[in-house]
């Protein structure tokens, strides 16, 4: 584990500290630093806190969350030929380094002003090129991402708000032919959300993921699927 600092008056303080990993997915191993715990912590300049995020949720974004493993592990085999990708609410953006490493055409977006740092970094651990990275929020007009043909992430319809935000989010940033997946572990909005896709033109389906064997403990979570596609009849 290491301590990142800041120099204030000559004087080096610990701001927050941070630990390495390496995560196997088959044959390739991902190396990732995060943040030690959830107690850590470091706003010196308030670019969170003018963005409305509080220092309870400051380090939700530095850590890796059983969803976003499931998501990782997903997308380890997953078939992303010729796709571009998105992955929303990123986070430590772990499924987004395990593709990047893969050498597929992905990019990464999180509210958090930390987000992007920890990726490149992240990026650089693995021998990797940097990841395009846009912090925006979901209720932004123009995030100049452009369209995508997968978007994924992982527990991110944390409050009932984030149904529309989110749905409408994707949409702004889905091509006409697009393929949504979405693990969410069971915070109680993922119906909602599945009603606000289907009415802006998906089709759903879903399947419940139990105690994927590369965790420890108990998982419970739905893996959410949302498909739109054009044809000779649309056109």
């Amino acid at each position: 584990m290491w301590t990142c600092h800041t120099l204030f008056s000559g004087i080096f303080i610990s701001t927050y500290r941070v630990q390495y990993r390496t995560i196997e997915f088959g044959d390739q191993d991902i190396h990732v630093r995060t943040l030690r715990d959830r107690q850590q912590f470091s706003d010196d300049e308030c670019k969170a806190a003018d963005l409305g995020i509080s220092s309870a949720s400051w380090p939700h974004f530095g850590v890796i969350w059983e969803s976003g493993h499931v998501l990782a592990h997903i997308m380890s085999g997953y078939d992303v030929r010729n796709k571009r990708i998105l992955e929303v609410g990123c986070g430590i953006g772990l499924a987004s380094l395990v593709l990047n490493h893969r050498k597929e055409d992905i990019s990464a977006t999180d509210h958090h002003p930390e987000a992007d740092d920890f990726m490149q970094q992240n990026a650089n651990l693995n021998d990797d090129r940097n990841i395009p990275f846009v912090c925006t929020g979901w209720t932004d007009e123009e995030s100049c991402l452009g369209k995508f043909d997968l978007i994924i992430g992982s527990d991110i319809l944390y409050e009932e708000e984030h149904v529309e935000q989110l749905s409408l989010f994707i949409n702004q940033h889905a091509n006409e032919s697009v393929e949504v997946m979405l693990i969410d572990p069971g915070r109680g909005h993922h119906a909602k959300f599945s009603k606000a896709m289907v009415k802006l033109g998906y089709t759903h389906s879903q399947e419940t993921m139990i105690d994927p064997k590369f965790l420890e403990g108990n998982y419970r979570g739905q893996v959410l699927s949302y498909r739109r596609s054009i044809t000779a009849e649309t056109v």
